[in-house]
């Protein structure tokens, strides 16, 4: 018998390739999960994840399967398949030794699936090749396989083909990660070693870590280290996942499990950090990278008397999710909000489903923006994360940029390129890979949340995938445009642009807003401005009553004398009175 039996692998996928249904049948075959009586996509338990058809958080489960006589211990890691969520792929993945590349035969290779694949092959993990969805009539088989032999030079020979619909070949994948993924490398004599790839808030417990054991054991009453945060518990528990949280007396090298640390700040377990034993010499994992948003937005309540509801809900979403920050803020428009920051834009639209779903509230979320990077007269870099916070007078403004991967079809190359020429985006290289093209492009992050993407699906019919990685913050042309009403500035409408590009996004702002704000009694005035400079105006015209309908007669000095009375009237209303900005103006403004 095998003195290790112990199979540490993760499933490699775009999204919709077919990931989560795999995971079924694996749990199936191995006796995890019944064929029959259980919900479809089994790790995926948030509702949001099945009905969107993406992992969303990752999922442990520990499972157990004999081949030739011999019993195994398999450990799955699920994880995302998002680009939002690439670090902790990279953290999955640096706990495994092994792992499926699984990519659907009737879309080829894609965004994702060549990022994480890449990343894989870098960690030194060996990946068995998989063609899902065979039984598709849609299905390419030869052209996918040679694709994957393009990409990661695996031989055609050893690439599986598999239906996780059905079932086929699931059997054979499963006894191929026994046979080719090799079992963790003992480390014997080594102090305790653990690197930690997930946590959850558990009420009881406290924050529940999820880890992989390199070298040591660990074992109820002991007392670790996060060698980066400096935390120092004392376990609770440990266990594994079988498929739900079970407690065990220890555990060992090679193994998956979890550590009930008793805190109540999930803050301190950072994804990627290292466990050791308090007092012992451990030397961290390299590649520790604390979650950093790369996309804010304003969250306000529709009813402003249900804030303290909405920072409660916050907070609790935030106790499973490291990822998110928060910080109270004030609106002169909206009232009292929190300012969140996340890992990007599916991130975000997760969070804003989760609070309006689960804790019942009416939301307002403001546009979406970068972090930027503002250096001031005295060579200070300032981060900041609103337009408001850009002080008068600064050198040089700085915002980030992202290296950008797109797979497209060869048929819709020409639709793509002429979109990265409007947008004056310059491609860096380009590579024909069997019918696709890849590719890469330097682009400024603020360019995915306007509507690149969408237009990206729209000229390709869907069939584009992208994946981006931060690069660092870069000058460009930019500048603080404020938003007028009645010589009043707005904060919450204030946004950073480009110079070149003020004046005409200073017209539509305009435009749109004269379209949306409701007629007052007084004329309101629009406005569009950078510092002094007006860049466009726009008036709403006052209601005028008619405070001449009663006279039937009479000398002309009466009609002037009520006339001049209104007149009056409605300049010290437009001095005292406040312009009321409806949520659809904002949908307007921030609506590309």
């Amino acid at each position: 018998m095998e003195k290790n039996p112990i199979r540490n692998f993760a499933i490699i996928a775009h999204i919709d390739h077919g990931k989560s249904t795999l995971a079924d049948r694996i749990l199936e075959i191995t006796g995890a999960i019944n064929a029959s009586g259980h919900l479809d996509q089994f790790l995926d338990q948030n509702p949001i994840s099945r009905e969107r058809g993406i992992t969303i958080k990752l999922a442990p489960i520990r499972l157990n399967y004999a081949l030739n006589g011999a019993f195994y211990t398999l450990n799955l890691i699920d994880t995302p398949g998002h680009v939002d969520f690439s670090y902790e792929v990279s953290r999955s993945l640096a706990c495994c030794e092994g792992a499926i590349l699984l990519v659907d035969a009737t879309k080829g290779i894609q965004a994702q699936t060549l990022s994480h694949g890449k990343l894989a092959q870098k960690l030194g993990l060996t990946l068995i090749p998989v063609v899902n969805k065979i039984d598709s009539p849609l299905a390419q088989i030869n052209q996918t396989k040679k694709q994957i032999y393009q990409i990661f030079k695996l031989a055609e020979k050893d690439i599986l083909e598999i239906s996780a619909k059905t079932g086929a070949g699931v059997k054979q994948l499963l006894e191929e990660v026994i046979i080719k993924i090799p079992p963790p490398k003992p480390l014997a004599d080594e102090p305790f070693k653990a690197l930690v790839f997930d946590s959850v808030y558990d009420n009881f417990s406290g924050v529940m870590t999820y880890l992989r054991i390199f070298s040591g054991q660990v074992k109820k009453d002991d007392r670790l280290t996060f060698l980066n945060s400096k935390t120092s518990i004392a376990v609770r528990k440990v266990g594994i996942f079988n498929p739900s949280p079970c407690e065990t007396e220890l555990l060992e090298a090679g193994q998956v499990g979890f550590v009930a640390t008793g805190l109540k700040d999930i803050s301190l377990c950072r994804v990627g950090d290292t466990l050791g034993k308090t007092g012992q010499k451990t030397t961290a994992f390299p590649g520790f990278n604390p979650p950093k948003p790369m996309v804010y937005a304003g969250l306000y309540p529709v009813n402003n008397n249900d804030f303290p509801k909405a920072l409660e809900a916050v907070k609790k979403l935030a106790l499973n999710d490291s990822s998110l920050t928060f910080s109270e803020e004030y609106s002169q428009a909206l009232g009292r909000g929190l300012r969140l920051g996340f890992l990007g834009l599916l991130h975000a639209e997760i969070v804003k489903e989760r609070l309006e779903r689960e804790f019942s509230l009416e939301l307002f979320f403001g546009k979406a923006d970068v972090a930027y990077e503002v250096v001031s007269e005295n060579n200070k870099i300032l981060t900041v994360q609103t337009a408001g916070q850009i002080p008068q007078s600064f050198k040089e403004i700085r915002q980030p940029y992202i290296l950008a991967t797109i797979f497209v079809p060869e048929n819709y190359f020409n639709n793509v390129l002429k979109l990265c020429q409007q947008n004056s985006f310059s491609i860096n290289q380009v590579n024909y890979l069997s019918q696709t093209l890849e590719l890469e492009l330097t682009i400024p992050l603020s360019a995915l949340l306007g509507d690149f993407f969408s237009q990206l699906k729209s000229v390709t019919s869907g069939f584009a995938s992208l994946d981006y990685s931060f690069m660092g913050y870069k000058p460009f042309n930019g500048a603080k445009m404020d938003v007028l009403l009645n010589n009043q500035p707005k904060d919450v409408l204030s946004q950073v642009v480009e110079k070149d590009k003020a004046e005409m996004l200073g017209r539509q702002i305009a435009e749109r807003l004269k379209n949306v704000i409701p007629r007052q009694q007084y004329k309101i005035v629009i406005q569009t401005a950078l510092g002094s400079h007006i860049l466009a105006r726009a008036e709403i015209p006052p209601f005028r009553k008619d405070v001449l309908a009663h006279l039937y007669g009479g000398d002309r000095t009466r009609k002037d004398k009520l006339l001049e009375a209104q007149k009056k009237g409605k300049k010290r209303m437009k001095l005292v009175g406040q312009v009321e900005l409806p949520q659809e103006a904002f949908v307007s403004l921030w609506q590309k």
